[in-house]
């Protein structure tokens, strides 16, 4: 898949990342939150996994470096200056986060995810607007 193709699907996962989000928060306090929540949560699997793959495609056109998952490809990101130490830290969590995601069975988990998920769009965010702009 080429990058652009992988950006414009990178784009449409975040912003229904951000309106799952949105959506999960009027519901806070109704009883269709869980699958509000749930449905977020999944959302941002999604989304991370397409971030991290234009990161590679990025990566590859841009700087000619290969990275082959998604810890390492974010390391590289931030190896050739495109994020911060505190934005890579935090987007490694995000990571860590994704794969802890499919035991969202356990409703405190999904909870320390779903609360964590508004510091991570902002990040998404950035990352798509640095690599559609480089």
């Amino acid at each position: 898949m080429e990058l652009d193709k992988k950006l414009e699907d990178f784009k449409n996962a975040l912003e229904k990342l951000n309106d799952a989000y949105l959506k999960a928060m009027e519901h806070k306090n109704s009883e269709d939150y869980p699958f509000f929540r749930d449905s977020t949560i999944q959302r941002f699997e999604f989304t991370l996994e397409i971030a991290w793959k234009s990161i590679k495609s990025f990566l590859i056109k841009q700087d000619g470096i290969e990275c082959r998952s998604p810890k390492s490809c974010i390391r590289e990101f931030f190896t050739v200056g495109y994020l911060s130490e505190d934005d890579t830290f935090k987007f490694l969590e995000m990571v860590d986060d994704r794969n802890l995601a499919t035991h969202t069975y356990h409703e405190s988990l999904a909870e320390d995810i779903f609360g964590r998920i508004a510091n991570y769009i902002p990040l998404l965010k950035k990352t798509l607007h640095i690599i559609l702009y480089k």
